[in-house]
């Protein structure tokens, strides 16, 4: 049993001054595992001005010295990778084959992001003046439970390498994993007050993190709905914000695809992270005169995707993430049905040999009506819908036909084609034959999938005010 009782202030472990607790879970077993006393407003007042006293310091570093910071925190990060490993699979649940890539890509976060900064301009000539690219100021993070390790870095290293201090709250969900990344972040022995991380409910301290007048920078990844509130918060001081929200990705076969070849990519991509991550390519468009054949091969594809806890090497999709969330995806499978849409595998409850832990069959549905609620509400779980289109044309309107465009994928075989489709879609990233992730692109989303970019010299941009100095 675990129970976390201390938040992160100014270079500190210290007992927060909110008292209320919530419990953590298993998702694979149910069991109570932990405790994690909440951060109240008045820690996170705390929390921002100590990222206050610090900024003006801190945004006056030289660029070697953010690197070298970047470096200390990569160095405490992967030394601990196998214990940060086990935490995301006791308290996510998440399967080996997403651990195996999610943590050391956590820690090469703050590598990318110092090579990034080698080469960034601070100062550019434009014309007669000379722009300064200043850092906005004390920034916020505000990170879901679905890869919550990986998100934590990704936005530090990127206030680091801008000169902004920052105030992180994490999902209370993730206590455990926050725990120990933050004892690995304490170990690069940056300068207090630069991050401080502070377990609480969003609407309490996210709320206090969003509205409060000496934040001048929100990063938020989460739900469409909460960003929404977020945005609503931070207009009061006109905040600068950056929302990654959302999800409804389709999964484009080409009438030209090797079918032998694309069937365990598209799955893949729409079962990735087992159904919970807002880059799932949930809605699988097929050609017509292609569809019988696509749903055999999926329905056998699907067999060899094993459900289980992450301590089975085998498993590819793993539990829900709590009660809560395995009932969500639950009243969607019931709800696909309802709407007239065909079950070809999958359906309501637990696969066969699984009587606890908040597991789902992952399921395909067919017969789906792209104005179904299952083809445009993000589920967050393994449920995919097939929907069949006649030509490249429909498939682009189907595709686009949707509030969110975060990520696309594109599966076939003339890559210039490819190329000239991927143009017309709006979607932040479109991902051709399953290419691997690029950590300098830029990450985010068109329409209702949020706002801004993280990654890269764009996600910088995002933390920095261009000043222009004109004489």
């Amino acid at each position: 049993m675990r129970n976390i009782d201390k938040i992160y202030i100014e270079g500190q472990f210290v007992t927060p001054k909110g008292a209320e607790m919530a419990d953590l879970h298993n998702p694979s077993t149910e069991e109570k595992i932990g405790t994690v006393r909440l951060a109240g407003v008045e820690d996170a007042q705390e929390a921002i001005a100590a990222a206050k006293r610090a900024f003006p310091a801190f945004s006056r570093t030289s660029k070697a010295e953010r690197i070298d910071m970047l470096q200390r925190l990569n160095a405490a990060v992967a030394a601990r990778v196998s214990d940060l490993t086990e935490a995301m699979a006791l308290e996510y649940g998440a399967p080996q084959t997403f651990t195996r890539f999610a943590i050391p890509h956590a820690a090469s976060s703050f590598l990318t992001m110092a090579s990034v900064l080698e080469d960034y301009e601070f100062e550019r000539q434009m014309g007669q003046a000379r722009v300064v690219m200043q850092p906005s100021g004390v920034a916020a993070a505000i990170t879901p439970w679905n890869s919550n390790i990986g998100f934590i870095t990704s936005k530090l290293a990127t206030a680091i390498a801008a000169g902004s201090t920052i105030v992180i709250k994490p999902s209370e969900m993730s206590a455990i994993q926050t725990q120990i990344l933050t004892e690995c972040l304490h170990d690069a022995g940056l300068p207090k007050g630069v991050f401080n991380i502070i377990n609480g409910y969003g609407n309490v301290v996210g709320a206090e993190l969003s509205r409060h007048p000496d934040i001048a920078k929100v990063t938020f990844t989460g739900s469409t709905a909460v960003g929404r509130e977020i945005l609503r918060n931070a207009a009061d001081t006109f905040k600068r914000v950056t929302l990654e929200l959302g999800g409804k990705g389709p999964n484009i076969i080409l009438d030209d695809a090797d079918l032998d070849v694309v069937i365990a990519g598209v799955l893949r991509m729409g079962f990735i992270n087992s159904g919970q991550a807002c880059i799932a390519g949930t809605r699988i468009l097929v050609p017509n005169h292609r569809l019988d054949d696509v749903l055999v091969r999926l329905k056998k594809e699907i067999e060899t995707f094993k459900v289980g806890a992450p301590s089975d090497p085998d498993a590819m999709i793993g539990p829900m993430v709590s009660r809560k969330q395995y009932d969500r995806v639950q009243s969607y499978i019931e709800l696909g049905t309802q709407e007239g849409a065909r079950l070809l595998t999958g359906g309501p409850g637990r696969p066969a040999g699984l009587d606890r832990g908040w597991f789902t069959k992952p399921t395909i549905f067919f017969g789906v009506d792209n104005q179904m609620r299952i083809a445009r509400e993000e589920i967050f779980g393994p449920v995919l819908s097939v929907i069949a289109y006649g030509d490249e044309d429909e498939a682009l309107s189907i595709a686009n036909d949707t509030p969110y465009g975060l990520q696309a994928y594109l599966h076939g075989t003339d890559a210039a084609r490819m190329q000239r489709l991927a143009d017309r879609l709006d979607s932040g990233r479109v991902v051709i034959n399953g290419a691997p992730h690029e950590p300098l692109a830029p990450f985010g989303g068109f329409k209702q999938s949020g706002i801004g970019r993280e990654y890269g010299v764009f996600g910088l941009d995002a933390f920095m005010e261009p000043k222009a100095i004109i004489a």
